[in-house]
């Protein structure tokens, strides 16, 4: 008798465990971002530029503001990582950042003609890699988590 209540807390334990990792949102998100990452990598290698880089390029390219704080808040990253990304960027000659003009403190960033002549081309593999992905899995669905998950970047 005493040999199954010692097993009855680790049975409940793994079937509390098991309940966590199905129904955890964030693990859920982290898995599925690896899987998706990893598709779009092998798929896009082509371009020599990480998913992260396409991705951080693009946003500067589609962005009516190139300050570094706009990016960041539009990218979801703090304002470390993000230098740490654009000084990648711009030691390949992908990027430009100066300081603004008018204020000092404000930095802007823009794709040099290479960066641009670059994201050209992965834009084209992403067409394919994209097209692709849409038949295997509902990319509506991934977008709606995305904008259903800004409200969390206000609380």
């Amino acid at each position: 008798m005493a040999r199954n209540a010692r097993l009855s807390p680790k049975k409940k334990l793994v079937t509390d465990a098991r309940a966590a990792i199905e129904a955890c949102a964030v693990w859920n998100a982290r898995l599925a971002a690896r899987r998706l990452t990893q598709f779009l990598t092998d798929h896009m290698k082509a371009s020599e530029l990480s998913v992260a880089q396409f991705g951080l390029m693009a946003q500067i390219a589609a962005a009516a503001d190139d300050s570094l704080g706009a990016l960041a808040e539009r990218s979801g990253l703090d304002p470390s990582t993000l230098s740490r990304n654009l000084q990648v960027l711009e030691r390949e000659g992908l990027v430009e950042m100066a300081a603004g003009e008018t204020d000092s403190r404000r930095r802007a960033v823009w794709l040099s003609e290479d960066g641009a002549r670059r994201l050209e081309t992965a834009l084209a593999e992403w067409r394919k890699a994209h097209a692709e992905l849409a038949a295997l899995i509902d990319v509506g669905a991934v977008q709606r988590i995305a904008k259903a998950t800004e409200r969390l970047a206000e609380v």
